[in-house]
């Protein structure tokens, strides 16, 4: 993994999350008592950076929409956390709420060995849950749902508070002399993105509209900003949800005329691009590697060592961090490797 930056949960430390098979197998090594046995004992499981427990099968199943590069990242660390963990990794993804339950409900009737699922429309995923946690098969959360995974009983959650990061951004353009913001929302009734936009609302001083657009067209998606901002003048920052978003919001801003700013949440190769040629100004980055390497590697730390991280009480926050001219040359080098 080539940038292993985990973060603290709101009171205490996690414990460490094998990223570097190595220094778990130290860490390990170094417990005391019956504990620390069985800790000993599955450091002694890693060997020359690559697990050597029994193989597992871990589906991970989340709402990620076709042709997002996002989730192309969080996958990549799912599949770097599973090489070494010598597990068996089933991917599959479904932006409608109702398909995603039931690729749950495909990987419950498989008797895999661990769940990894984003709950970015919890109602439709509550009785599926249930249903995979009845069956005895542990289920973690991460991206989205930070708000019930502890209601729906899953073990541990990776991701950023959406509500804190909406806020963090809210507080930043306040800082650049914004004074009336535009937030949009791709995806309607998405408990992330109406948390984000809540929290910018929250901290920016300034006046903010909600604009809803059809995530799934991009064309729509400028027409419609463009159409915005020709009709309100005084708009002078659009805050997007999702860097392929922020990429057309600035050219809809270019066609409009409009001087409004573009910032972002979220990265991709071309985000980080805009940032370093100051066509988007800065994005909120929740490191998404990071979210799929953990939600694996804690199934794994799970099965054979009975660990819960966050103790199984609160979130493993990833973000939110921001990248802007500062450290996008930082960044950059990273995302140039694939991993961002």
């Amino acid at each position: 993994m080539n940038r292993v930056s985990l973060s603290l949960s709101r009171s205490r430390r996690v414990v460490p999350v094998v990223a570097v098979a190595a220094s778990a197998a130290l860490v390990l090594a170094g417990c005391s008592g019956s504990g620390g046995k069985k800790a000993q004992e599955a450091g002694n499981n890693v060997s020359a950076g690559k697990a050597s427990t029994p193989r597992m099968t871990i589906a991970m199943v989340t709402h990620a929409p076709a042709g997002d590069t996002f989730w192309d990242t969080i996958r990549k660390g799912a599949q770097a956390a599973a090489a070494k963990d010598n597990v068996k990794l089933v991917y599959s993804s479904d932006e409608n709420a109702g398909d995603q339950a039931n690729l749950v409900r495909n990987a419950i009737n498989q008797k895999v060995d661990g769940i990894a699922v984003t709950l970015a429309k919890p109602d439709a995923l509550k009785a599926v849950v249930a249903r995979a946690e009845k069956a005895g098969i542990p289920v973690v959360g991460f991206n989205a749902g930070m708000s019930v995974w502890k209601k729906q009983g899953l073990l541990s959650f990776f991701g950023q508070d959406e509500s804190v990061s909406g806020q963090a951004l809210g507080s930043k353009i306040n800082t650049t002399g914004a004074k009336h913001a535009l937030c949009v929302i791709q995806a309607q009734g998405d408990v992330n993105l109406e948390e984000r936009c809540a929290g910018v609302k929250k901290a920016f001083h300034g006046k903010t509209d909600i604009l809803y657009v059809n995530g799934t067209d991009m064309p729509s998606v400028k027409s419609t900003i463009g159409a915005k901002l020709r009709q309100d003048k005084a708009i002078d920052e659009v805050v997007t949800l999702g860097a392929p978003f922020a990429l057309t919001a600035a050219q809809a801003a270019s066609d409009a005329g409009s001087k409004a700013k573009v910032a972002t949440f979220d990265l991709n190769k071309q985000l980080i691009s805009a940032i370093e040629k100051g066509s988007v100004q800065f994005a909120v980055d929740q490191q998404p590697y990071l979210q799929g390497y953990l939600a694996i590697d804690a199934l794994w730390l799970y099965k054979n060592n009975g660990n819960f991280s966050g103790g199984g009480e609160q979130p493993v926050l990833t973000g939110p961090a921001f990248v802007d001219k500062a450290n996008v040359h930082t960044v950059a080098t990273f995302a140039a490797k694939g991993n961002r």
